[in-house]
């Protein structure tokens, strides 16, 4: 299946999500930010133009971060955005890509999951469980279809932003993948979660039980 190349957004990426959501995508990435305050070691999946990881070095002084995404535009503008020697660029699709540590304490996937398939996250969220140290914590943010009366008018607006991507990025996923699934297999608990615009956006923690 071809890869999206979000290369060609990547300069207005920003712009558009303004335009389209205001701050609230903002909001949702940083919501659960200060659960990372302790962190050291992060593996941070498509962050984009870098904005999260942005704001999570400006918190967090002692974190070290590497930052993977397939797009080099896209890394170009996370780079200007974070100049410290504490990230690490590797332009990598993160279904093949193998971290070059197994202790880290936090993976961020922020707008990411939404990329790809059920069957992508499930095979996904095992294979990087194992670069992770015991303690580690999973942040998500994603769209989500709301509950009651605004069900079928965000599943509308959802569907139209796929196509949308399609059309601009080539973007072959079409539906929300069950990633909450991949990740209650391998063994993560939901320990913190928060929603926005309605229940359109939600942001979560995931982790696994401490050994009694």
């Amino acid at each position: 299946m071809p890869t999206a190349n979000f290369n060609r957004i990547a300069p207005a990426y920003r712009w558009l999500e303004y335009a389209s959501f205001g701050h609230a995508l903002e909001h949702c990435r940083c919501r659960l930010l200060p659960l990372l305050h302790d962190r050291r070691r992060a593996l941070v999946l498509g962050d984009g133009d870098g904005r999260f990881l942005h704001h999570l070095l400006a918190e967090n002084s002692t974190l070290h971060a590497d930052a993977v995404d397939i797009s080099p535009a896209m890394l170009r503008l996370l780079a200007a955005r974070c100049k410290t020697a504490r990230v690490t660029l590797h332009r990598a699709d993160a279904l093949t890509f193998t971290p070059p540590r197994t202790d880290y304490d936090c993976i961020v996937t922020h707008f990411f999951l939404d990329c790809l398939s059920t069957e992508d996250c499930a095979a996904l969220v095992p294979r990087l469980e194992q670069y992770l140290a015991p303690d580690a914590v999973w942040i998500v943010s994603e769209f989500q279809v709301p509950p009651g009366l605004l069900r079928i008018p965000g599943a509308l607006l959802i569907r139209a932003m796929y196509a949308g991507f399609r059309l601009l990025t080539g973007l072959r996923t079409q539906r929300l993948p069950a990633y909450e699934e991949a990740l209650l297999s391998a063994g993560f608990e939901l320990v913190a979660e928060q929603s926005f615009l309605h229940g359109l956006l939600v942001s979560q923690a995931w982790q696994k039980p401490h050994p009694a």
